[in-house]
Parts: structure tokens; sequence; C-alpha cells
């Protein structure tokens, strides 16, 4: 039995394990793992301005959002691919040799500073990033349900008490013992019900055009159907905020799914170069 393992024990020209009895070359991790990050960061820097040259701030100009999605996702593949292997293959290439330890030891030890120096670059991203993605993260939150208190309400208002074209300006003219501001604070606070839960309420609809009715001078029936024009209008950007911070939140949770599956794929990938970094190390 111990003629079968010796045979299959790996003698290369080495320090000798006595003098080494540590099984991890922490030098070796850490180049790998500084190799991997700073190879990432420049294919990620390279990527983002290929993703910035592909999109367009315009209505049907550039790749669409799902396009953009999956372009970004195999790019991601693409950088955990190329920066593991490479950090991997550093850190088994350049780990020490030993000499009389077994191939499947020589293998595994190998193996697994790969996997070190994958994980040490993932720690550098994630210190370097961490800050910077959180930070992002709770903005994006914030903006997402600041987004329907951004529209501009004023601009609904003045809707209301516009004045017909060709009509007599009725500047002086407000509801009993209100002035033109009591008028248009009132305006404001039932139009920012549009986006809460059940909409403005028949009777602050009612209200409010009794507001437009003494404030312009229209008939009641126009005075309404211009309340409900002009609340379908708000009704219908809110919808269109809400679909935008809902397809900005969805395109992140799909970038994090898609991050997590690159990072596994890179973590095997450099394991796999760690092993032929050694192979490669012990051969010359």
């Amino acid at each position: 039995m111990s003629d079968i393992l010796m045979t299959r024990s790996l003698e290369v020209e080495g320090t000798a394990l006595a003098d080494n009895p540590s099984a991890v070359n922490w030098g070796a991790v850490f180049a790998g793992g500084v190799s991997a990050a700073a190879i990432a960061a420049i294919l990620s820097i390279f990527g983002a301005g290929l993703g910035l040259a592909s999109v367009s701030p315009w209505r049907g100009e550039g790749v669409s959002v799902g396009a953009f999605t999956a372009l970004a996702a195999i790019w991601l593949i693409i950088v955990q691919w190329v920066a593991s292997f490479v950090g991997g293959y550093m850190a088994g290439r350049l780990r020490t040799k030993y000499t009389a330890i077994h191939t499947d030891e020589v293998f595994f030890r190998d193996t697994a500073h790969g996997f070190l120096a994958w994980a040490l670059s993932v720690l550098f991203m994630v210190a370097a990033l961490g800050a910077a993605g959180g930070t992002g993260a709770a903005s994006g939150a914030k903006a997402a349900s600041d987004a329907t208190t951004a529209l501009p309400t004023a601009y609904y208002t003045g809707l209301l008490f516009r004045q017909p074209p060709g009509g007599t300006a009725l500047a002086g003219v407000s509801a009993p013992g209100m002035t033109e501001q009591d008028m248009s604070t009132q305006a404001g606070l039932i139009l920012a019900e549009v986006g809460l839960p059940g909409g403005v309420p028949a009777d602050d609809q009612a209200y409010l055009a009794q507001l437009v009715s003494e404030k312009t001078g229209l008939a009641s029936a126009d005075a309404q159907a211009r309340v409900t024009d002009v609340l379908n209008r708000e009704r219908a950007d809110i919808d269109h905020v809400k679909r935008v911070a809902d397809a900005a939140r969805k395109a992140a949770s799909g970038a994090l799914i898609y991050g997590f599956v690159s990072l596994l794929i890179g973590g095997f990938i450099a394991s796999v170069a760690g092993a032929v970094g050694g192979r490669l190390r012990d051969n010359y």
C-alpha cells in the first residue's frame, strides 16, 4: 500500500513541508485576489461604457430594457470568468512547491488557493462598492416612495383655474370667505389625494368643481368636466411614474440575481484555474 501511495506522490523540487507547516500560502492568495479584483474593475468600467453607449433617454431609441438586462447579465458572467480565472491561476501558479506530498493533496491545495483568491477578490469588490451601493439603494428606495409627491401639483392647480380662451378674467372672484391663495391651497390638497388608495372622494371632487366654477365662471357641468379631466391626467401621470419606478426595481433585482449567479460561476472557475496553475507550476 505504501508503495502505491509513493508512486502517486508528486516528487518535485521545492521547499520541504517541514519548513512550511501552513498549507495556505497567503502571499499567493493575496496576489491572486488583487489580480482578480483589478481585472474585474477594468472590465466593469469597460462594460459600463458599452452600456451607456447602447442606451438612450429618448423613447424608441437604443436597446430595450429587457435586452439591456440580458446583455448586462452576460457581461457580468464574462467578467467573473476572466477575472476569476486569472486570479485563481495566479494563486495556484505562485504557491510554494512542496516535496513528498500526495498528488491528491496537491490538487486540493491548489484548488483551495484558487478559491481563496476568488473569495478575497469578492471581499475587495464588496468593500469598494459597499458604501456606494448602500447609498444608491437607499436613494433609489426613497425616490420610488416619493415618486407621486414629486409630481407638479401646481401645474394641475393651474389647469383647474385656467381661464377659457377669450373669456373674461375673474381674478378677483373667489368663494365666500376665501382668497385666491386659499382656493389654490385647497385645490392642491385635494389633488394630492389622487395618489392615495381610493383616489379623490366624490365630496372632494364636488367641492373642487365648486371652486373651479367660482374662480373661472364656468358652469357647474363644465367645471365638473374640467375637474374630471385634470384628475384623470394626474392619475395617468402617477401611474406612469409608478411603472417607471417598478421597472427600475425589477431591473435592480435582476442585476443582483445575475450577479449572484456570476459570482458562483467565478468561484468555480477560480478553483479550476488554481489547479491548472498548480499543475503547470510543478511541471516547469
